[in-house]
């Protein structure tokens, strides 16, 4: 997939900046860099971890002044020499920079190359360099403790754990086959069927929490949803304190769902402004209606909106029934209107028009989150690749427990417990192929 025999180099910031960095990284990264820059001495008698001042030259052209920071094997990200030059940020000192690097026997990395070569290095499993990925890309601070848990480890150590009891079951099965003329056990099959089944909780475990996870990751959707002219577009707006959605007195102006989103209290949700549900004869309302639906089965929070004055308030558009993991959350509009209203239990009253109970509701929101468990270092799982790896796994030893219980020889449990391990062993990267690697680190940025 990658060729680690050669020197890369690649900015690792973002253009437009005032100051930028440049990361060099392979068995020549040193040589390459000393054949531009100009110091007080060579960067190749320059003891690791040192930051040397100097001049990045074209023949007798100062290109610019940088810091050169030296790492040396394998004490760097990539497990190799390394190299980081911070120039400043113009966009012509990169480029030229880049230029004479390429000129000096560097090639441009590809994206994730960094990275890969940390993976490949022993620096990191693969679960973990796909954290840097989501460190990189995190835009809430719920994400970012999602990604920080996972690069630290946490998710491998439970993996290897659970791959570590499952090696001493195989290895006893496979004991067995070693003496079956002598038709002896060396797992016993009531203690055996019981630390399956503890193996088997923990990963039902893992794959539940794929739902907080993934939400985390990408934005807790949040389908507001009600009858026509409730205030829903007014809500949405009064939520993201823009004028984001259109507003009318007509009934039915929102077909098409507008998607916003907003962080609360650390959280990134993704509001979803639907089409009002009601009985029409209009096609388009008709699609925009099914397409509510269709968000609101999608969401993990549904927000109901009902008008204080309408008879719908006391029986709301009903909905399709919710999943485990999805949360209702009932917000009565136009309180303003109506001196005296009695809220059904556990309804928020609101004024979208004037901001009335608007904190109520963003403290509802939240707490329908459950981040304690992220922040109490839980292991959380938010990457669907790993998602199917834990469900095969599962599936792989529900087979093995049915051989267990059905009397099955021990080649075939021991087989099935292999197919547990494979599956557990890609997430880490124990078991892999290039192309599950080349679509992992396609997906980095150019430079980690």
């Amino acid at each position: 997939m990658f060729d680690t025999h050669d020197t890369i180099a690649a900015p690792a910031t973002a253009s437009g900046g005032a100051v930028a960095m440049i990361r060099i990284s392979g068995p020549e990264a040193i040589a390459v860099c000393d054949r531009i820059f100009r110091g007080s001495a060579r960067l190749a008698d320059t003891p690791a971890y040192t930051v040397r001042f100097g001049r990045i030259t074209d023949g007798g052209r100062t290109v610019d002044e940088v810091l050169a920071t030296v790492f040396r094997a394998p004490r760097s990200y990539t497990g190799e020499d390394s190299v980081e030059l911070s120039c400043h940020g113009s966009s012509y000192v990169v480029s030229e920079i880049l230029r004479l690097l390429h000129a000096a026997g560097a090639r441009t990395a590809e994206p994730g190359e960094f990275t890969a070569r940390a993976f490949l290095a022993g620096k990191m499993d693969l679960a973990q360099a796909e954290a840097v990925a989501d460190l990189i890309a995190s835009s809430s601070r719920a994400s970012h403790a999602l990604a920080t848990a996972q690069m630290r480890g946490g998710f491998s150590d439970d993996l290897h754990a659970l791959r570590d009891r499952l090696l001493h079951l195989a290895s006893l099965l496979e004991l067995e086959l070693d003496f079956s003329e002598e038709d002896v056990e060396f797992a016993d099959r009531t203690q055996l069927r019981g630390v399956m089944e503890e193996i088997g909780a923990k990963l039902d475990t893992l794959c539940r929490s794929f739902s907080l996870g993934n939400a985390l990751k990408q934005g807790v959707g949040v389908a507001i949803v009600g009858a026509p002219n409730a205030g829903k577009s007014t809500l949405l707006n009064r939520l993201l304190g823009e004028e984001r959605a259109m507003v009318s007195d007509i009934a039915g102006t929102t077909r098409d769902a507008i998607e916003e989103t907003l962080d609360i209290d650390g959280v990134l949700f993704r509001f979803i402004d639907t089409a009002g549900l009601r009985r029409t004869d209009d096609r388009l309302e008709r699609m925009g209606i099914e397409r509510t639906l269709a968000a609101a089965a999608r969401a993990r929070i549904i927000l109901r909106v009902t008008d204080a004055a309408d008879d719908a308030a006391a029986s709301p558009p009903l909905l399709p029934p919710l999943r485990d993991d999805q949360r209702l959350i009932e917000a009565i509009n136009k309180i303003d209107r109506c001196s005296r209203l009695t809220l059904p239990a556990g309804a928020l009253g609101i004024s979208a028009r004037d901001g009335i109970g608007i904190d109520a509701l963003r403290r509802a929101l939240r707490d329908a989150v459950d981040t304690e468990a992220l922040y109490h270092g839980d292991t959380v799982v938010s990457t669907a690749r790993h998602y199917n790896a834990l469900a095969s796994a599962r599936a792989a030893l529900d087979r093995a427990l049915a051989a267990l219980c059905a009397g099955r020889p021990a080649d075939l449990l021991s087989e099935e417990l292999h197919h547990v391990l494979h599956h557990l062993g890609t997430i880490t990267g124990e078991i892999t192929t290039d192309e599950i690697l080349g679509n992992i680190f396609s997906k980095f940025c150019i430079g980690k």
